[in-house]
């Protein structure tokens, strides 16, 4: 369905019971990304948040997506799987023979669909300007400041608008804007970004390339401007693919080769010249849990302001997950995985990507698997396809397990493994905000393939060692190993071979070294993987050391093989380092980041404030869990 405007929206989540009111004022720095995360973090998401008092003329709504319910809500679906179903339907019916004029006739209703759903430029006004800033002054809306180490205040859900000067297709995409002053911004669009690519088109021309920004409208756009979608494909045909209605767009009044929804809240109008000197943006405390770096990127001037006479700011935070764009990404693994399945690679039953795996860093796959090798096939289709390049960790399983149930799964994928033969390696493209590679936006990938192996792919001189769990393992490790802090042994109880080791690394060389030693002893037999965190992250807390973990991790730069052999057999064991890297001890000269974490004084401030917000009882906040693991001149000793 289509939502007449963010306000309908909003409307929608009140009855629901999915939203509450803050009368409060709540500083739009750190305040209200503080609040936000901890009832984003409270359970399913907590609720949507209306900041009503932020001391500008305009209320911000946060957490609006931070649900499954609340995702389906914007998509106007019961399912995000009946949106996966549809699309399915729609590929068979394209790709079905044609042999007679009534199989073609059949195509009708759904071509004219098509066209109903193409977005349409009208004349005149929109609902998005009917006030006119007569001076544009981007400090006059509440953007908030997220984290205490980020580098200003930050656009955080902005729909930015480009086209190519060639051919004038439209991108609709996604990039956060760091304000430096009243008509000045960030533009932090990747190198892969489609945007960027536009830009360097306008750098050849040495033209300003029109860039328009819009804020609110239906929440369908925000999630369409963030979608892995082919480039040249329109993203507000996808919106009106979902809302079954076509976007009715209007043009910029100082930019008006760019068209801007009608019925968004906001729209920021500017340009980007090639000319200028780029400009130092960040940190940002990132989707990752991180902050990421600052570099350079261009600068966005703006030319003018237009918004509606009651228009919302909307806002998200990114930080340590679960966070709000955990669902953003949910639907897209669901609706995306139709056509990825049903173009690149068809064998592809299920997908998912979970919460710890912040995105790329970790995707799960099920496949049909009707050959040997199959498993490999799958993995450089998939590593080929559009934004799955940026993948770090692939785990490959077949039609003999649910992928979502994580602890069956693992059983599985284990009883599968051997650890020598079944874990693939290779180097490519990686999201550039992946601070474990050596090199920026480039480093390492691997795939572990945990679906049944056919006679070709089995090594017979693999000693499969049963998991005989030894009760000891833990205190042996603890004892022998001074650097070891914490021993996670509670897989093995569930036929999961696998340990996570905190350790305390001290030395060059230090955990193929440990791991080494610890494989040559005997309470190790039957282990076929072993996970090191840093030593201040609690490896019994799964959920943590995962998300660190896939974080922290080059795969082809930090694996470590053991393998013993016998006269006609050998045991294999594989280690993987995912603690902090350092020029010290790994020669990463690269700069680490530190986790995100809200300064004492902010939730100091949001404590003392809590009972009057009026939302229910006490949250504490989530980053009080985090405090001792941040290194540095933050760091707290616990």
């Amino acid at each position: 369905m289509a939502w007449k405007s963010q306000q309908h929206f909003i409307d929608a989540l009140e009855k629901a019971g999915e939203l509450v009111r803050i009368k409060t004022y709540v500083n739009p720095k750190l305040e209200i990304a503080e609040i936000t995360d901890r009832v984003s973090k409270s359970g399913n998401g907590g609720k949507a948040i209306l900041f009503e008092n932020t001391g500008y003329d305009f209320p911000v709504l946060m957490n609006a997506y931070g649900s499954e319910k609340r995702m389906c809500l914007a998509l106007g679906v019961n399912s995000l799987d009946d949106t996966a179903r549809e699309i399915e339907d729609l590929f068979k019916l394209l790709a079905s023979p044609k042999e007679g004029i009534l199989d073609k006739l059949k195509l009708l209703p759904k071509l004219g669909q098509f066209a109903s759903w193409m977005p349409k430029v009208k004349s005149g006004r929109g609902e998005c300007q009917e006030v006119v800033m007569t001076e544009p002054d981007i400090t006059k809306l509440p953007v908030i400041t997220c984290w205490p180490k980020d580098g200003g205040p930050f656009v955080t859900l902005p729909i930015i608008h480009t086209k190519d000067p060639n051919t004038n297709s439209r991108n609709v995409g996604m990039y956060r804007m760091q304000v430096f002053g009243p008509t000045l911004t960030g533009m932090h669009w990747h190198k892969h970004k489609v945007s960027a690519k536009h830009f360097a088109e306008y750098k050849k021309l040495n033209k300003r390339m029109p860039v328009a920004v819009a804020l609110g409208g239906d929440p369908v756009y925000a999630y369409s401007a963030t979608a892995p979608l082919p480039e040249n494909v329109d993203e507000y045909m996808l919106a009106g693919f979902l809302r079954k209605k076509k976007v009715e767009l209007v043009k910029c009044i100082s930019q008006p080769d760019v068209e801007v929804p009608a019925d968004a809240d906001f729209i920021i109008e500017g340009y980007v010249d090639p000319n200028d000197e780029l400009i130092w943006e960040g940190p940002f405390g990132d989707h990752t849990g991180y902050y990421s770096l600052p570099d350079w990127y261009p600068k966005f001037h703006i030319t003018a302001i237009t918004h509606k006479k009651n228009a919302v700011y909307p806002a998200t935070i990114v930080g340590i997950p679960p966070q709000e764009d955990a669902w953003l990404g949910k639907a897209t693994e669901r609706i995306f995985l139709a056509p990825i399945k049903m173009t690149m690679v068809p064998e592809i039953v299920d997908m998912d990507m979970p919460v710890e795996g912040v995105f790329h860093n970790l995707v799960i796959t099920k496949i049909k698997k009707e050959y040997a090798g199959q498993g490999q096939k799958v993995m450089n289709a998939m590593w080929g396809a559009g934004q799955m390049m940026f993948n770090k960790v692939l785990v490959l399983a077949d039609e003999g397990v649910v992928i979502q149930q994580y602890e069956e799964l693992a059983k599985y994928v284990f009883k599968n493994l051997n650890p020598a033969t079944d874990i693939y390696f290779s180097t490519g493209p990686m999201d550039v905000l992946d601070h474990s590679c050596s090199k920026l936006g480039f480093g390492g990938k691997m795939c572990i393939d945990g679906t049944a192996k056919q006679e070709e792919e089995r090594d017979d001189n693999y000693l499969s060692v049963p998991n005989n769990y030894h009760l000891t393992i833990a205190a042996v490790l603890t004892e022998k190993f001074p650097e070891v802090k914490i021993i996670n042994d509670s897989l093995l109880k569930k036929d999961i071979a696998c340990i996570v080791v905190s350790v305390q690394k001290n030395r060059v060389g230090h955990i193929k070294e440990l791991h080494e030693q610890i494989c040559s002893l005997k309470e190790v037999e039957g282990i076929k993987m072993i996970l090191y965190v840093e030593h201040t992250v609690d490896a019994n807390d799964l959920t943590t050391a995962l998300w660190r973990f896939c974080n922290n991790l080059d795969p082809k730069r930090d694996n470590y093989l053991y393998q013993r052999h016998t006269s006609s057999s050998y045991f294999a064991c594989m280690g993987f380092d995912g603690t902090r890297k350092t020029k010290e001890f790994d020669n990463f000269h690269r700069d680490w980041p530190n986790i995100i974490v809200a300064d004492d004084d902010t939730i100091k401030s949001v404590d003392n404030k809590w009972e009057a917000l009026g939302i229910g009882t006490f949250i504490p906040s989530p980053s009080l869990k985090f405090k001792n693991q941040i290194y540095g001149e933050e760091a707290v000793v616990s």
